[in-house]
Parts: C-alpha cells; structure tokens; sequence
C-alpha cells in the first residue's frame, strides 16, 4: 500500500515536472542555442537564366514554378545556425530563337541546399537572419523535347554543385509556432546534352540562378 502510494506521488512529481519544463520551453523568446526549427512552407522558383545554345544560336529559357518545401534549422548558439533544405521543382525548357520558340520539354530539379545562416538579434520574438552555402542539383525526369528538323529528340541535363545566399525573418507568433518569410538565390550552372536520332549535341553551360521566394510556418522543437 505504501509502495504504490510513494509510487504515486513520485510519478505525480515526474509529470509535474515535464509539464512545468515544457510549459517553461513554450515560454522561451525566440529560437536560440539547442532548439531545431522546422520550416513548411510554399515557395516559388523563379530562374533568372542566362546562356545560349550551340545547335542554333537561342536563348534558353526556363519556367516558374510553385512548390513545397520543408527545412530544418539547428541553433548552435543563439546566433549562429546551420539549416538544410528539400524540395523539388519542375520547369519547361525552352530554346527562344527570335520569331519562334522550340521546345526542349521539361526536367525535375532536386536541390538539397545546406546554408550557415546569422541570426544578429538572438532569441528575440522578430528575428530576422541572413547567411550562405551550397547546393548540388540533381536534375531528373526530363521528357517531352520537340523534334528539331522532323529528327528525334531527347535533352538530358547534368547534375551540378552550385552556391546559395539567404535571407528572411521568423515571427513567434505564439510559444513554439513561427511565421516565415525567407528569401534565398542559388547560383547554378548546367549544360544540357541533346541528342538527334541518337548523335549526341551538346548545348554551352547555362547558369539557371534561380530565386526562391518563400513563406511559411515553424515549430520550434
């Protein structure tokens, strides 16, 4: 009887305590040194594309587009944190000739980017950051290229490392929840391989520099 009793309260002092320690965690000002903040957000891709083709002298070009992204941030200290970044894009390629506009179809990116951001104002409510690295694109998926001069076509494009800067701000709107507004730019430099009936023709490298604009929700763990 006085085993389960002691038990009893011992166990009742334990939940006590974890509820005291997460009220206190929800308590906490802003994201600071230990926590992980994870990021859900839409975003919108938008290349900002420069390069010409060796096959007929055009401009390519690349779509918009709008995806998801998910991302996870770990805080070092209260001012320094290192954040990885998922998510996937699709774009039409086209080659702009002047009076007329060919094709190339469209190709998945997948651009795993790892950035060491700067958060100045340190567990504070408004914490705006501001930081840079790297990426490597995988580019995958690409069909539906138009025949060039009634020959088949097929465009294929090689995966590349690239950089990143950043920047945006987290709103703590209430305990461990977060509004985001993030900004990143990727430099990025690709070629694509295109191939006539199978006799392979290879376009000059095209820089894709994409902006990223995004917002948001984070929960701070």
């Amino acid at each position: 009887m006085r085993s389960s009793f002691k038990l009893g309260i011992v166990s009742a002092v334990a939940l006590l305590a974890g509820l005291s320690a997460a009220s206190a965690a929800e308590d906490q000002v802003g994201v600071g040194a230990g926590n992980v903040l994870v990021h859900a957000r839409i975003v919108g891709v938008l290349p900002d594309v420069s390069g010409h083709d060796t096959l007929l002298n055009g401009k390519v070009e690349a779509g918009d587009y709008v995806i998801p992204e998910l991302d996870a941030s770990y805080f070092f200290n209260n001012y320094l944190a290192a954040e990885i970044i998922a998510g996937t894009t699709k774009h039409d390629i086209k080659d702009n000739l002047g009076t007329s506009k060919l094709g190339l179809g469209h190709v998945w990116l997948l651009p795993p980017t790892l950035t060491a951001q700067i958060h100045p104002l340190g567990r504070s409510r408004i914490d705006p950051y501001f930081g840079g690295g790297v990426n490597y694109t995988f580019f995958y998926g690409s069909s539906g290229a138009q025949p060039i001069g009634g020959q088949a076509t097929k465009v294929s494009y090689k995966n590349a490392f690239g950089t990143a800067i950043q920047f945006g701000v987290n709103y703590q709107v209430q305990g461990n929840w977060f509004a985001n507004i993030d900004v990143k730019k990727l430099f990025l430099t690709t070629s694509a391989d295109v191939k006539l009936n199978g006799v392979q023709i290879t376009h000059a490298r095209t820089d894709l520099d994409p902006w990223l604009v995004g917002v948001g929700i984070g929960y701070r763990f």
